[in-house]
């Protein structure tokens, strides 16, 4: 996989601007301190991750997609062309569900088809989803996570997660998992950096961000 990191410079400086304008989000960077965001640039390949993960823990997913590389090789490359022409029983074979079967294929299909996920980067946050939406599997919550850790955008806020709301109820001494309206206007002195204090409230959990996003994702069937 192609790998990148968000510039450190600029994950300081949203570190910086959070703990200047939330003083209850405060507490949190200074215990946190500086962070990271590893970012997949292999787009068709991080999606097919995306949907491999749902609903199953972790380890599960892990299993499973090792299974599933494995059908490709020198001369079947993991491209979305040779994915697409893989045999719904093959897919079965390492694992996959029925409908991630069809998920997949789905994705394969349309980009092998012309959806071209190297324009995404070019596109605002709301086109990416849009773009990403009608792709079966993948729901609001895929594409946004597809913003964080694939595009690097800094103020994604995944009001579905279940970790963020988790984070926020803690942090911010509520008595119930907060609303998606309440989260949002929460939310909102973090601008233009929701993404990164997102990214603290996960580790405020204990867990590292991305392990945190997988552990909390909502259902997207």
């Amino acid at each position: 996989m192609s790998r990148h990191i968000v510039p450190h410079e600029q994950l300081l400086a949203a570190a910086q601007y959070l703990h200047t304008n939330d003083r209850v989000l405060r507490p949190v960077i200074e215990t946190v301190g500086a962070i990271e965001l590893p970012l997949d640039r292999d787009y068709f390949s991080s999606l097919v991750s995306a949907i491999i993960a749902q609903q199953i823990s972790g380890q599960a997913a892990k299993t499973i997609e090792g299974r599933f590389r494995a059908l490709f090789g020198p001369d079947r490359p993991f491209t979305p062309v040779h994915v697409a022409s893989v045999s719904r029983e093959e897919l079965r074979s390492v694992g996959l569900s029925g409908q991630k079967t069809t998920y997949i294929l789905d994705l394969a299909e349309r980009v092998a088809g012309g959806l071209n996920l190297h324009d995404l980067p070019s596109m605002g946050d709301d086109e990416v989803i849009s773009r990403l939406l009608p792709v079966k599997g993948i729901g609001r919550w895929t594409a946004e996570m597809f913003l964080i850790f694939s595009l690097g955008r800094l103020d994604v806020l995944p009001v579905d997660d279940m970790g963020l709301r988790t984070a926020v109820m803690r942090t911010y001494g509520l008595q119930h998992l907060p609303k998606k309206p309440d989260l949002t206007d929460l939310a909102e002195p973090w601008r233009p950096f929701r993404t990164v204090a997102t990214l603290y409230l996960w580790r405020s959990l204990g867990v590292m961000a991305k392990d945190a996003a997988e552990t909390h994702r909502v259902h997207e069937t």
